[in-house]
């Protein structure tokens, strides 16, 4: 198997577990709807982009497209962990979880422009 599938396939496995975990130990494991189970499923398409994006990140010198970049790959993996997280909540508001979201990615793509600097 190609490393990189097999790395891209580990890590949604590993943060759908998390989130499983997470919401399981908050709700109950037998209170999780099938949707919230399903809808795991979808980070392991989800992490497709950051495997583009990120080695494209890591070659990029100007500071904020490259932090733009890295922004961008955690949109998804993070997007689906997030909302699928917070649908859980009677309190849901779309618009609190996308601003939570993108607020939380653009710190994340800050964050690694700063430590993952090109040779």
């Amino acid at each position: 198997m190609n490393p990189l599938l097999r790395s891209i396939i580990v890590t949604g496995l590993m943060i759908a577990a998390l989130n499983v975990l997470f919401a399981g130990v908050e709700y109950g494991f037998g209170n999780l709807p099938l949707w919230f189970w399903l809808a795991q499923l979808l980070l392991l398409p989800a992490m497709l982009l950051p495997a583009r994006l990120f080695p494209q990140a890591m070659a990029t010198r100007p500071y904020l497209r490259r932090a733009g970049l890295f922004a961008l790959g955690w949109t998804a993996p993070y997007g689906v962990f997030k909302l699928t997280g917070d649908a859980l909540r009677p309190d849901f508001s779309l618009d609190a979880s996308l601003i939570g979201l993108v607020l939380l990615c653009l710190i994340f793509g800050l964050i690694f422009a700063a430590i993952r600097r090109p040779l």
